[in-house]
Formats: C-alpha cells, structure tokens, sequence
C-alpha cells in the first residue's frame, strides 16, 4: 500500500469544496479524480484542486470510471442525497469487476430513510471495504479540545456528563436540491439535525468507549416552517430555486428540535437537545454545543470568533461569503472564522479517514453510525408528526418516510 491515498471524489458541490481546502492540511492524501453529473462542475472542481496544490484530479464520466482509475485508491461520496443508493450500487459494482479500493467515505445523512442507510450498509458490507461517515462537527478542534478537558479533569473527580445541547443555525442551503423534501429527505431537520444529535452523542460518550456504548430509549421531537411558508418568503424563495422550491404548496421544515433519551452502559439516564433551523438571520453558520455534569460544562459557539472586523456603511461591496460561511450582511461588526475547514472539522476529518485507510484500520465513525442517526433522525420525524414520544426500537422506521419528504406535510 502508498504512503498517500489518492481520493476520488463522487460530486463536485459545495461539500466537496470544503474537502478539497482541507486536504491543504493533509501531508498523506491527493485528490486525483472528479466526477459529477455536470461536466462544467466537476471541471471547476478540479482546477479548484490544482489551484490549492491539493493534486490534479482527473475528470471522468461515470462512477464506474472513477472508482476503476488506477490512481484512486478511495472514494469520498459527496453527490445529493436521492442519488446516494444508485451510487453505491455502481461503485460496488465496478469493485466486483475488479476495481481495487481500500475505502469509502460518505458524507451525512447517510440515507434519505433508514430503507435507504441501511441498503447502503448491506451494500458495502460485503465487499470487505473499510468505511467512513462523514460528519465533520465531531472532529472540530474546539469540540475535540473541550471533550477531552473534561472527560480528563471532570469526569474521574465528579462523574459522567449528563447533558449535550447542540445547535446548527444558518438562513438556508446554498442550493435548490437542498430545499426540495424529496431529494433531499426532508427539511432542516435530515439536512442539519444529523450533525446536532451527532455531536451530542459524541460528547457524552466517553474516550475508551465504543461509539455504540449508549443505548437511545425515546426521541421527543417538533418540526416547523416559521419564515419560508410565510407568503412573501415562500415567494422569494421560488424565484430563488428557479421553481424547484414551492413552499406555499410543499414546505419542508425550517425548524426543528428534538430531545433524545439515552442510557450510559452504567445505566445513568443522559439528554441530547438538538436544535436546528433554515430561520437564523444573524452574520452567518452559528455552531453551538454545551455538555454538562455534576459539577462542569463547557460550551462552543464559532460566532464568538477571536477575529472581528467592523465595516462602516461607507464600505460598499458586492454580496458574498467571503469572511463567513451563510454570510448574511457586508457591514457592520462582522466575525470572521479564520480557518473554516479546520474550524468546522473537516481539516481533522480528513486526516483521520485518510491515516485509517492507509492503516487499514476502521475510521472512528463508520456507516453503522450513520444507519444509528438516521433512526433517530427519522424518529424524530415520526414523533413530530404524531405528536407522541417514539420509543425505540420503533419496527416501523424500517419503511417510515416523512410526510416531508413524501411531499403531504403541512406546518
């Protein structure tokens, strides 16, 4: 095996975008190949590539092509939600024809529905690949940092943590697939909830335990659409997709929070709050998580950067994102997040997949993380839409979809 993995990256949206700035940071990985439906696009991405001096992709026509290139030993999947199970199927079918790879990574959710996750981890499992969840907010220096300070200083002195609050803010996707409960498996909730409930699940769980160490019990949950049904939003968000998003007759969620019940192996009771919204108007992407114990906390939130500018109302320009992702005003008292890929986790992210996989050894988050948030992701969903706490196990999210998703929800 190479010293360096070579990554070939299925889609060439915004994600991937993030992936290649973070590959800057790592010494160990090259992004050699680029496919995607557009053409165009997956061009841009490669001269992308070849700008940050990340590697020089390769462009090619189909998933089969990509995965049988000799120069790609694996494959970040990072394509829109509804093509995910087609994908898959394709890659592990070009790897039975004799394509060699060592892994597959694969950006959240990992499935529109648990039906879909768990196709995905039927699919791999028997080709013997190793494979990665991509959730990106878990490897975050800052959440990182702050768990490891406190399940090392607190925790032997006081106790396990018993509650993770987690918050994902920001005024909407970039792009119009994003908005559609259709492909994309819902609203804000499948969209954002996933890393929310994710990373709570990480601070409670402790370092030397298995990532599967705490057992969900029930999911409380609520959904709502505060601004994007409103007439004069849903309006401006039609012209904005193109179409693609009519929210006065088929609204996804622009809100939504849910309370998760959990057990530690001790069998001490522990609380994920997960809250997220498509609603935020504030500078831009607001991070927030907390963790406390019997005596400790700790808290994170990437608007309280250690860099600001203030901008007068003589300082004039054109909109963009270029001192914040989801930037939301030009002027003013602005944070400025120095280092986005590593900040939100993707540099560390990265880094860990990639050592995995030339090590030959299963990243810490893997597709059967990914199968676990999406149950409690579409819990949440059955919650909210029958107005009851959902004990898990629940048989029926093996064929629940969201009335979101199936186009009939109404806020």
């Amino acid at each position: 095996m190479s010293t360096r993995l070579g990554i070939g990256f299925i889609g060439s949206g915004f994600v991937t975008g993030f992936h290649l700035q973070s590959l800057v940071a790592v010494r160990d990985a090259d992004a050699v190949a680029i496919t995607s439906p557009t053409r165009a696009h997956a061009e841009a991405a490669a001269a992308a590539a070849k700008q940050l001096g990340v590697g020089t992709p390769a462009v090619h026509g189909s998933v089969s092509e990509l995965v049988s290139d000799p120069a790609v030993d694996a494959v970040w999947i990072c394509c829109p939600n509804d093509t995910r199970v087609a994908v898959v199927e394709e890659l592990v079918d070009a790897v039975s024809r004799d394509a060699e790879l060592v892994g597959v990574a694969c950006e959240k959710p990992l499935g529109r529905n648990v039906a879909e996750a768990k196709r995905l981890v039927e699919l791999i499992e028997p080709t013997g690949l190793l494979h990665g969840y991509l959730e990106n907010q878990l490897f975050s220096p800052a959440l990182m940092r702050g768990k490891e300070v406190v399940w090392r200083r607190a925790v032997p002195a006081t106790g396990r943590p018993y509650l993770a609050r987690a918050a994902e803010e920001h005024s909407g996707p970039h792009m119009p697939w994003f908005w559609s409960g259709e492909r994309q498996g819902g609203g804000v909730l499948n969209d954002m909830l996933c890393h929310s409930y994710e990373a709570g699940r990480f601070l409670l769980t402790g370092p030397d335990e298995d990532r599967n160490a705490l057992t969900v019990i029930d999911v409380n949950a609520q959904i709502a659409s505060l601004k994007w049904s409103r007439k004069e939003y849903a309006e401006l968000l039609r012209e904005q997709t193109g179409g693609v998003a009519d929210y006065a007759h088929t609204p996804s969620e622009d809100f939504a929070r849910s309370s998760v019940t959990l057990h530690a192996p001790g069998g001490e009771r522990l609380l994920v709050e997960a809250t997220t919204s498509w609603a935020f108007v504030g500078p831009g992407l607001r991070l927030r998580m907390e963790l406390l114990g019997p005596e400790y906390s700790m808290q994170v939130d990437t608007l309280s950067s250690e860099l600001q500018v203030f901008l007068s109302r003589n300082v004039t320009g054109s909109e963009g994102e270029d001192l914040v992702e989801k930037q939301n005003a030009e002027q003013g008292l602005m944070p400025i997040v120095p280092d986005e890929p590593a900040s939100y986790g993707y540099v560390e992210e990265n880094r860990h997949m990639v050592r995995a996989f030339l090590d030959g050894r299963s990243p810490s988050e893997t597709w059967h993380d990914g199968l676990a948030v999406t149950e409690v992701l579409m819990a949440s969903y059955m919650s909210a839409e029958q107005g009851r706490t959902v004990a898990l196990p629940e048989p029926a999210l093996e064929t629940f979809v969201p009335a979101v998703a199936r186009g009939t929800w109404q806020p």
